[in-house]
């Protein structure tokens, strides 16, 4: 279902089979079926899961799935009940998304340009689209020779769920595209093509060389991803002015609520709009000056 109906990515795929299976082997030792769990199997299963010391944010996701899991068994007509109704989330820690400031973007940027020979020019037009559209790296490698060709100002993605968005292209994106694509014989069919140019490059290839670029420009690998780019091109734009219900749009966010981890740019840019133009605060702006 997860594949024919909604189109979920592997690796959406593969965490739901971990996390069913591990429940599956909580129902095996009791004795009990798993299709036919109740709400007590299913609340012993979740309170098992804080014995074992796991996060709050992996147990969130494994109850995620037990709720699709059952929400797809009831529309089976398989059961009658969904024993996970009463379940309440744990609650999760608030995390801020780490980012890189405008600087560090630049750094990365001149490192990739910098770099010699065909890994520059990929490494280039990879960071000038990721930070130029707040795309994952999963829709990124996904994206054909022909998405950037012509004169095309709007770039269409397909994302999470095969559901597809249409963000605007800035002109670095389009000529590092170009470059990339003028490098190649124009046989292939992937705009980052792997080794095998008949295949799509790996997101394992992809990270090691950001990886490569993000110690040239002088920046701990560590805090550089293609998910960090998107966190920055998302605050980036909020600090800038751009309003949550855009973003939200740029970023395929299906819900507001995800969006809204952004919201301490907004408190930010608001305090700086206090301090420059209430007359309280530049009031006690001047007395602290004087």
């Amino acid at each position: 279902m997860l594949a024919a109906e909604r189109g979920s990515a592997r690796n959406t795929r593969v965490a739901y089979e971990l996390d069913l299976t591990d429940f599956s082997i909580f129902t095996e030792r009791r004795h009990i079926p798993v299709a036919k769990a109740d709400a007590a199997t299913v609340h012993a299963y979740m309170a098992s899961l804080q014995t074992t010391g796991l996060s709050a944010r992996t147990a969130a996701r494994r109850l995620s799935a037990l709720r699709q899991f059952h929400r797809f068994l009831l529309r089976e007509g398989i059961r009658t009940d969904d024993p996970t109704t009463l379940l309440d989330t744990p609650r999760l820690p608030t995390t801020l998304p780490k980012y890189l400031t405008e600087s560090e973007v630049d750094a990365l940027m001149e490192a990739a340009t910098n770099r010699p020979g065909r890994p520059g020019v990929l490494a280039k037009a990879a960071l000038e689209i990721l930070y130029a559209t707040g795309m994952r790296v999963s829709e990124l490698l996904a994206l054909p020779r022909s998405a950037l060709s012509g004169d095309a100002v709007l770039l269409m993605i397909k994302g999470k769920g095969g559901k597809e968005r249409v963000v605007p292209l800035s002109d670095a994106a389009k000529d590092a595209a170009a470059v990339l694509v003028a490098g190649t014989d124009g046989k292939g069919r992937w705009l980052f093509p792997g080794r095998d140019p008949r295949l799509a490059m790996t997101r394992q290839g992809f990270f090691k060389l950001l990886k490569l670029v993000a110690l040239a420009a002088g920046l701990d690998p560590a805090r550089v991803s293609p998910h960090v780019l998107r966190h920055s091109f998302a605050s980036h734009l909020l600090a800038r002015g751009a309003d949550l219900r855009t973003l939200q749009v740029l970023l395929g966010h299906a819900d507001i609520a995800t969006t809204q981890i952004y919201t301490h740019v907004l408190a930010e840019r608001l305090q700086r709009l206090v301090e420059a133009h209430h007359p309280l605060a530049v009031g006690y702006v001047a007395a602290a000056s004087g």
